[in-house]
């Protein structure tokens, strides 16, 4: 996705938002259907995209391992074959992400990563979505307002130098969450600092594809120091119950509390932002459920940012791809 694709996905969210909460929205995905593939469980995600394929006029087929044969007695292969002729795109949420790339290889309709092992690219559109609101609101409520949760942006078209210049932290593992968001900002103008333990940074050929090279420290006050925005994630995802010993020991120092914000210095009207789900190890109730936290306006925006992406890629936006 080049940056104007990426400003015209999020300028097409603001716009369904705008219009949602008007009641004005448009059933652009009348007659059109999804298969949501998803190997692993999910909250945000498949509500997200169900709600949006429902509110845009479309249909959500959700489809497990316990559903399809795909990985078991079907081939990826032919099942994208199969598919292809029956739904008009693919929503996939994945373990490895040879797995996405396999479906998009032999499918001939649009695929969509909902996540993979390597990046979570529909996150990435909602981070940027919140970072975006927060900056708009400072002009036009005051810094460091709170924002109503029925507030929109007034002005529907994403102006990426809003956020040009800004630091983004990120505090913790440097994981699928992390690649995309480092991939995101640098198409923004964001200046990102991952703070992670040695062994846990992000994996050096994804961070390259960035055109704007994060810092990556093992600092938390470091990364913290100066922040607009600070993100963490849960420490043990799906699939790693078997090294949470380890890697709790490992994050020791990395937990995002009131003391690390007091003793690094974010800017004055920071916010906290997280992809959910939160475990206690990685923040605390001070920031998790502070005044600077947006949190659950990040995860809301899941559902306007997967829409924008849905109506785009199925073929009724401007953007392919």
């Amino acid at each position: 996705m080049t940056p104007n694709d990426l400003a015209s996905v999020l300028s097409t969210a603001l716009k369904f938002k705008q219009q949602a909460r008007a009641g004005t929205l448009q059933p652009s995905l009348k007659g059109k259907s999804l298969a949501m593939i998803f190997s692993k469980r999910s909250t945000r995600t498949r509500v997200a995209a169900e709600t949006a394929m429902a509110l845009l006029g479309g249909h959500a087929l959700f489809l497990t391992s316990a559903d399809i044969q795909m990985g078991t007695n079907e081939s990826v292969r032919d099942t994208a074959a199969v598919l292809s002729g029956m739904v008009d795109g693919i929503f996939a949420r994945v373990d490895a992400h040879r797995d996405l790339m396999a479906l998009r290889t032999h499918a001939s309709i649009p695929v969509i990563n909902g996540l993979s092992d390597d990046y979570h690219p529909t996150q990435a559109l909602a981070d940027l979505l919140t970072m975006y609101e927060a900056v708009v609101a400072d002009d036009i409520l005051g810094a460091g307002a709170q924002l109503p949760d029925d507030w929109t942006v007034p002005d529907t078209r994403f102006d990426p130098t809003k956020l040009h210049g800004r630091k983004v932290a990120w505090v913790g593992d440097g994981n699928n969450v992390c690649h995309s968001l480092v991939l995101a900002c640098a198409k923004v103008g964001l200046n990102a600092t991952i703070a992670a333990p040695r062994g846990y940074t992000p994996k050096p050929s994804i961070v390259a594809e960035a055109a704007r090279m994060p810092v990556v420290t093992h600092s938390p006050i470091d990364a913290v120091r100066g922040a607009d925005f600070v993100f963490t994630d849960c420490w043990v995802s799906m699939g790693q119950e078997a090294e949470a010993a380890a890697r709790r020991k490992a994050f020791k120092g990395f937990k995002v509390t009131r003391d690390l914000i007091h003793a690094a210095g974010p800017k004055a009207h920071w916010r906290f932002l997280h992809c959910l789900p939160r475990k206690n190890d990685e923040v605390d109730d001070a920031v998790f459920y502070g005044r600077e936290s947006v949190v659950f306006r990040e995860a809301h925006n899941r559902k306007w940012t997967i829409m924008a992406v849905l109506h785009h890629a199925l073929g009724v936006g401007s953007w392919q791809g």
